[in-house]
């Protein structure tokens, strides 16, 4: 590509990384993707925009490089083939591959070591869900605690403690992440989306949580008991195999042994289920490897019998479909009107000043009548884009086999 202008002049010229990024993303490229569930905060770096190639704010995540719908690799696939893509994904190992040459990523101890605050607000969190559940605790053996709907006392007693111990584990994982800096290795592995996740985070920072086994806490193996170390009856959290202790701290003998329970059940059970669904998913691929679909939209078997009269009962292939944000499903009547309809009896300033046949066209009837015309059908059209979009109350997302944003764009 053409080496850009650099973004600083002084002291010396210095490129910025999103320029060094924008270098391989191709120009038919643009994106805009909002931070789940808040808003878009350029400053902060959140979410992500790209204009014609150009990364303008955000971190390219996994998400969004990586092999996920609406990322840049599927953008740039459907608007310019295996080629395009396969040149973005050349160019960006090429860069990637040099910026670690020169910057590395390594992590350490360091990376998971709390501030003296930090611990202490984790061991409130504890303490605060030690005492609901001696609470609920007390309430049990008083007969005072109400059966939950479907529920007898032992089952809500369970359901009850069970979530007041999840709250503990996400309240400091929360507390854990806000004290940690951004430039923590972990984290930035976390947030690319490289390896790890934020629970693992937690886990080794500020508590590794309730071990479970088959779906419920630590059942008593012995006779009233988990461990011989316990007295019997006891349905505290550290008798039920409640962790308190984070990876870092190091976890007490009996934390360990009901680690090593709920982590003996996890091997097994992934030794179990790659059997289970590689056995499931052969026999579906027998079933299913005469199916085809024809020139005629139909999806038939080999002897020519109709399984489906139109593929995946829209006809649309599934590669090409990218979700949208349309923003005019809630849009207010007057907001629509004021942003898509253009009276040329009276048009806007801007209209005339901007544009090089405006003074022409204002007032000009057949132009009027054209332009009563499409508002009309976009009037029309919304209100069937409303009717298909009901069952999902509205939603202003949609899937949909054209991005039209980026024909607009494209076609400016």
């Amino acid at each position: 590509g053409v080496i850009p202008q650099p973004a600083i002049l002084k002291p010396r010229p210095r490129w910025t990384g999103k320029q060094l990024i924008s270098m391989v993303i191709p120009k038919e490229v643009s994106l805009h993707n909002g931070n789940d569930k808040k808003e878009d905060a350029p400053l902060k770096d959140e979410g992500i925009l790209i204009q014609a190639g150009q990364l303008m704010y955000g971190l390219p995540t996994k998400k969004i490089v990586g092999a996920a719908a609406g990322g840049i690799v599927h953008i740039s696939y459907n608007e310019l083939g295996a080629e395009g893509a396969m040149a973005f994904l050349n160019g960006v190992q090429q860069v990637v591959t040099y910026w670690l040459l020169n910057n590395g990523h390594s992590i350490g101890i360091g990376d998971t070591i709390p501030d003296k605050a930090t611990i202490e607000k984790v061991q409130v969190h504890i303490d605060e869900e030690k005492a609901e559940v001696a609470r609920l605790t007390a309430m049990a053996t008083a007969n005072e605690l109400e059966a939950l709907p479907g529920m007898n006392v032992r089952a809500t007693f369970e359901n009850k403690v069970s979530m007041a111990l999840n709250q503990a584990r996400d309240k400091a994982g929360t507390t854990t992440q806000r004290s940690l800096k951004d430039s923590n290795n972990a984290v930035t592995m976390a947030s690319s989306g490289s390896k790890g996740s934020s629970i693992n985070i937690s886990q080794m920072t500020a508590l590794v949580g309730q071990q479970i086994v088959e779906g419920k806490r630590i059942p008593f193996g012995f006779k009233y008991r988990t461990l011989p170390h316990f007295t019997k009856d006891d349905y505290s959290p550290e008798a039920r195999g409640f962790v308190e202790n984070s990876y870092l701290r190091g976890l007490t003998p009996s934390e360990f042994f009901f680690h090593a329970m709920a982590g003996r059940e996890g091997l097994i059970d992934t030794a179990v289920k790659t059997a289970e669904t590689g056995y499931i998913q052969r026999r579906l691929v027998k079933a299913l490897e005469d199916l085809s679909a024809r020139y005629d939209g139909t999806v038939r078997n080999s002897l020519g019998d109709v399984v489906q009269f139109l593929y995946g009962e829209d006809g649309l292939d599934a590669m090409c479909i990218e979700k949208q944000k349309l923003g005019i499903l809630n849009m207010s009547n007057a907001a629509f009107k004021a942003k898509y309809r253009l009276d040329l009896a009276n048009p806007p300033e801007w209209f005339k000043q901007d544009y090089e046949f405006g003074n022409e066209l204002t007032g000009d009837r057949p132009s009027m009548a054209l332009l009563d015309t499409e508002w009309e059908a976009l009037l029309k059209d919304r209100q069937v884009i409303r009717q298909i979009n009901k069952a999902k109350m509205n939603e202003e997302m949609m899937q949909l086999p054209l991005n039209i944003t980026r024909i607009i764009e494209s076609a400016k």
